[in-house]
């Protein structure tokens, strides 16, 4: 193919790039002031000379976070076939048709029964009523979090630096969007009233998400996010909750961002143990108390202790708040002794002949996959 160039006027032309060279002169000098200043300046922080975001390329992130989860993404069409999404592309639902063949008689006639009605009537047949209300109680309660943390994650995009930060927070965002859409859904299934957030969850939340900069990645990467993976842990291997597997490894990545990221731009010494900021994380996070109170009766109902359930949450926050260089207001082991106490006085009140136990040290995750997940993530020991 042959290209003809056109005239084009050099005296225009460079007039044209002599009024762009001096007009950016001015904005950029204007700009940089008046950030010197604090009084505004650039909004985006995007460093166009190197085609880069500042903070720079980062691949690693990108690497950990986005490369990953966009292999990760699943589809509900194929996970949840008894949702109403289409996600799925038609190279994907032909692979879905291949592997459906592939199953027995039996196989393929217990995947069928998972779809619509079938699936709303095998809830009824498997749950009581009440057992039915404690577990939508408990994934609402998450579900307005999943809400939460869309909205979160996408307000810190404007926080985070360097290329494969924000890559890492983009895919986020995407998953968080996914969870919030189809947990909605399964909520819905049960048929049973959704009740409305609660005073703790308004207060952690909105707390959150008024935070400033990376004070938000402890917030919702660490301790709500935290939360969710211990209760889809829990309920992964209940009947028609199976689908909380793929949220629970969504969510182990999640809580693994912080630390990754705070490894390439790391906290100073001074924002790591600034008095102010780490009572102002434990401010933040002191809603979590009161909301474990508040679901021991739907836990119960599942024949879970709500201070076990709150021992593995706040041991596994506390580790990793330690691990990305979050400082607490007293040391982890001190924190959680005094924490255990607290529980068990609490529990002394409340329960006939209690007597002292060792929360911080329990496990309610319960499905097989999940806790291999959060070895991964946690440690030996630590799930």
């Amino acid at each position: 193919m042959q290209i003809t160039p056109l005239p084009v006027s050099p005296r225009a032309a460079a007039v044209h790039r002599g009024v762009e060279r001096a007009l950016n002169r001015v904005v950029r000098t204007r700009d940089r002031w008046l950030e010197r200043a604090h009084l505004g300046g650039r909004r985006a922080k995007y460093d166009d000379e190197h085609y880069e975001f500042v903070g720079g390329a980062r691949d690693a992130l990108r690497k950990k976070h986005y490369d990953k989860s966009l292999r990760l993404l699943w589809k509900a069409e194929a996970a949840a076939p008894w949702s109403s999404f289409r996600d799925q592309t038609e190279a994907e639902r032909q692979l879905s048709a291949m592997a459906l063949r592939a199953l027995t008689p039996d196989e393929r006639s217990a995947r069928e029964r998972l779809r619509g009605a079938d699936f709303r009537a095998l809830l009824d047949r498997t749950y009581t009523p009440r057992q039915k209300q404690a577990i939508v109680a408990i994934l609402s309660a998450i579900g307005n979090g999943e809400a939460y943390a869309w909205l979160v994650s996408a307000s810190l995009l404007g926080e985070v630096q360097s290329t494969g930060g924000k890559a890492a927070l983009t895919a986020q965002v995407l998953e968080e969007a996914k969870h919030f859409v189809v947990m909605r859904e399964l909520v819905e299934a049960f048929g049973v009233p959704v009740p409305r957030q609660s005073a703790w969850e308004y207060v952690l939340f909105e707390g959150i998400l008024r935070a400033r900069g990376v004070q938000k990645l402890f917030g919702m990467n660490i301790v709500v996010e935290t939360i969710a993976l211990s209760i889809f842990g829990l309920l992964a291997e209940l009947p028609g909750l199976e689908i909380l597997r793929l949220f629970h490894l969504d969510e182990s990545r999640h809580t693994a961002l912080p630390e990754n990221y705070l490894r390439e731009f790391p906290l100073s010494r001074w924002q790591r143990r600034n008095p102010v900021q780490r009572l102002g994380r434990f401010v933040m996070a002191l809603p979590t108390l009161p909301l474990i109170g508040l679901l021991e009766e739907d836990l119960a109902e599942l024949g879970v202790d709500a201070f076990d359930f709150g021992g593995s949450v706040l041991r596994k926050v506390v580790r990793l708040s330690e691990r990305a260089g979050f400082d607490l207001v007293a040391p982890g082991p001190i924190l959680l002794r005094d924490l255990n106490a607290l529980f068990n006085a609490y529990c002394k009140l409340t329960r006939k002949e209690h007597r002292f136990r060792d929360f911080m040290s329990a496990d309610t995750t319960r499905d097989a996959e999940s806790a291999a997940v959060e070895r991964a993530v946690f440690g030996a020991g630590t799930a």
